[in-house]
């Protein structure tokens, strides 16, 4: 059906007037006006007069949709209105952190203060490395006491005293790295012939090296060190070592045997070779001079009891 022009257009005072769709389809190919449509007027003026947006008619609300802004909850401060993507974005980033946080940066100079704290050295054609760290309060344990005789004799001296106490958790790491130290230590010391004093006085048992680490220490010096040394002094030797040594006598060779000398005293170390630069402990200066006395004692009373023998005397001057 067919619109005419003047029924396509709607006035703006009759906005009931709408025109009748059609109820079908055009099949005969003609196509229909366009209809045009005049859009109302609308007053958008900001003013209060009649038909503005501000006017009293158009800002009147129903009273029971009044909002009371005392009752109305305000977010808490702790409140996030942050979305779930935006929280999943910081809690990847503080993870990040936290992973840079826990792995500082390995500068320069914490790299050259690890290299000294670890020594590299060669025994037995092998390398091996030392954790100098662990070792730090044993160092003295052996020291260079000069020199005797003529040419480069050197004095190695051995202080027991110094070794780590066997109750320590560590103690096996302790004296693995402090005998490769040892081992390297008497390697750069010695040029020529030698001797060890061994300094056994003010050791409780609990430092006492054991059998194993002494046999291994002895197998592990170079075949140049085991023939150049002359002698191994032991001063203030306990009973405990002189048991040692007489079981262990069967497995070492003779010529170490015949090497090894028992010093009683300071004064009798003396006698034998030059003390300029041997370093002796306060400990075992202390334990010499207590043992000196005891001996004093010991020897006064067995001059006043007749009834002993020269030769139990000696044998309990032995054993004491």
């Amino acid at each position: 059906m067919d619109i005419s022009f003047a029924e396509g257009v709607l006035s703006p005072s009759s906005t009931e007037m709408r025109p009748e769709p059609p109820n079908s389809l055009d099949l005969n190919g003609t196509h229909p006006r366009r209809i045009k449509l005049t859009a109302p007027n609308i007053n958008l003026s900001l003013d209060e007069s009649e038909g503005s947006i501000l006017s009293d008619d158009n800002l009147d609300t129903p009273d029971e949709i009044d909002i009371n802004v005392d009752d109305l909850d305000t977010p808490d401060e702790a409140d996030s209105f942050e979305y779930t993507g935006q929280e999943e974005r910081n809690a990847a980033k503080d993870a990040s952190q936290e992973e840079s946080e826990s792995i500082p940066e390995y500068t320069a100079e914490e790299e050259r203060e690890d290299n000294r704290l670890w020594r590299t050295v060669v025994i037995g054609e092998q390398e091996q490395r030392i954790d100098m760290k662990v070792i730090e309060p044993y160092k003295k344990v052996i020291s260079h006491g000069g020199y005797y005789g003529d040419g480069l004799n050197a004095i190695i001296v051995f202080a027991a005293c110094f070794l780590p106490d066997s109750s320590r958790t560590d103690y096996n790491y302790v004296m693995e790295n402090l005998f490769l130290y040892v081992i390297s230590t008497l390697e750069l010391m010695v040029a020529e012939d030698y001797m060890i004093v061994y300094l056994n006085g003010a050791t409780p048992r609990r430092r006492m090296p054991g059998l194993g680490w002494m046999k291994k220490c002895y197998q592990m010096i170079d075949r140049r060190l085991r023939k150049n040394l002359k002698s191994f002094i032991i001063v203030h030797p306990s009973w405990f070592i002189r048991t040692i040594l007489a079981v262990t006598r069967p497995f070492i060779s003779s010529k170490f045997s015949s090497k090894i000398q028992y010093v009683n005293t300071l004064a009798e170390l003396r006698e034998m070779i030059p003390m300029e630069y041997v370093h002796i402990p306060d400990s075992i200066v202390k334990y010499d001079e207590e043992k000196c006395i005891k001996r004093r004692m010991r020897t006064s009373c067995l001059s006043n009891d007749p009834g002993m023998t020269s030769v139990e005397q000696e044998l309990d001057m032995t054993l004491k």
